[in-house]
């Protein structure tokens, strides 16, 4: 199945309170475990964390909760879909001290962390980054920024979706992982599937990048994993 492109900004407010609103708990628990499983196998002593396409948090906040004492800049394009993240952070004022958000797209424009308190400058011991690589018109931005975010040795953990082969198995996925979901997320999870890349094309794209450190590794029936270290 050919790749079709979908908008890289998730701006509308309906499609940024379903996303608020919808139970995905159990995977994100999962990526946070894989996350801090990585950091317990590189015995790296982490300092800070960006989490690049944040969302509405989902993530961000969990790993906060996790990593309580790392400053942890979260960073998305999307002002409605920021919206709800900030409101829960504002709701609940002191529960994640070093979580701070910021509107902002890749490619980074310059000084645009410059004026941020330093632990949340670069470079980052961590990079995370959820269902952002499918967004992106131009992928290498992604990288990119890795490569300008990071040091050497910095962990870097990536998880998209990986796009399936035919349209039946695609729909196949809508019908196993979101049937009983609002109408405006059905949607968006066809769009994003076909959006997705396959993990030979992420392995080129690293190769392009000169980040050929990094291993892609299919995960479940729709998910694709770029981790390693940095060199």
């Amino acid at each position: 199945m050919q790749r079709r492109p979908e908008p890289e900004l998730m701006d509308e407010a309906q499609q940024a309170l379903a996303y608020a609103e919808a139970d995905f708990s159990r995977t994100d628990q999962a990526l946070v475990e894989a996350i801090l499983q990585r950091l317990q196998v590189s015995s790296l002593s982490v300092k800070n964390v960006v989490d690049l396409g944040c969302g509405p948090g989902n993530i961000s906040f969990r790993l906060a909760e996790a990593l309580p004492s790392r400053p942890l800049l979260a960073i998305d394009g999307a002002a409605a879909m920021l919206a709800p993240a900030l409101r829960r952070q504002q709701a609940e004022p002191g529960r994640w001290p070093g979580l701070r958000f910021l509107q902002a797209c890749l490619p980074l424009e310059d000084g645009v962390l410059s004026g941020l308190p330093l632990p949340f400058q670069p470079p980052f011991q961590l990079l995370i980054s959820n269902s952002l690589l499918h967004h992106l018109h131009q992928p290498e931005v992604l990288w990119r920024a890795v490569r300008e975010l990071g040091a050497p040795g910095s962990l870097v953990v990536v998880r998209d979706l990986r796009r399936p082969d035919s349209p039946a198995a695609l729909e196949a996925l809508v019908a196993r992982h979101v049937s009983a979901a609002p109408a405006v997320l059905q949607r968006d999870y066809r769009a994003s599937l076909q959006a997705a890349f396959r993990p030979d094309e992420v392995e080129e794209q690293l190769r392009q990048a000169g980040l050929s450190c990094l291993r892609v590794q299919a995960v479940e029936d729709r998910y694709l994993d770029v981790s390693g270290q940095l060199d």
